[in-house]
């Protein structure tokens, strides 16, 4: 009797606990999950002054909506940058499942020098939890304003290698051949008779 009401116990309570993990994983699934990607591009316009192109898309690959969406991408120093077309925040009022939000602004170059910029921040409300968070991806270290290689030297090394690449082995073989020669022809310091 006291076996049974044991096995009981446990089969309850292993109910419970597999009621309770199951009511959790679909109030979890019901969130939305955002996927924030940032990338920037380096562009010249004339000589010593580069605009920066940047872009954030957010992604909800949730199974809910998010409302009022924000994003902040503040790490763009007024120093280092300064704002040419668009804005650095921007606000939606939902993004539905499956859906894309696209944000760009441009910005103008001020000093040289590589630059690493933080992830953009978004900020969505759920009508069960508040207010969460999520991060973009970082961006790659800009290079800003940095020395290039002229595109007449570029286009030569460039042929250069393409001669090397075409003719290297014959190149290769010739100088092996000539090193022998050479070696051949000259006498050794080791060869001379000592008087």
């Amino acid at each position: 009797m006291e076996m049974r009401m044991r096995k009981q116990r446990s089969v309850s309570a292993l109910v419970f606990l597999a009621l309770i993990s199951a009511s959790m994983a679909t109030s979890e699934s019901e969130f939305p999950f955002m996927v924030v990607h940032k990338k920037a591009s380096l562009s010249s316009i004339k000589s010593g002054v580069q605009r920066v192109f940047v872009t954030v898309d957010i992604y909800n690959q949730g199974s809910s909506s998010a409302y009022d969406v924000n994003l902040v991408d503040d790490t763009w120093n007024s120093n280092l940058f300064e704002i040419v077309s668009g804005n650095t925040s921007k606000s939606w009022a939902k993004l539905d499942v499956g859906q894309v939000l696209s944000h760009s602004f441009e910005l103008k170059s001020k000093t040289k020098g590589l630059f690493y910029g933080s992830p953009a921040v978004v900020t969505f409300r759920v009508p069960s939890k508040g207010v969460l968070q999520a991060y973009s991806t970082p961006i790659l270290p800009l290079d800003v304003l940095a020395e290039t290689i002229p595109e007449k030297k570029l286009d030569l090394v460039m042929r250069l290698s393409r001669l090397v690449g075409r003719f290297g082995p014959q190149v290769s073989v010739l100088s092996i051949i000539v090193t022998y020669m050479y070696l051949m022809v000259t006498p050794s310091k080791g060869s001379k008779k000592k008087r």
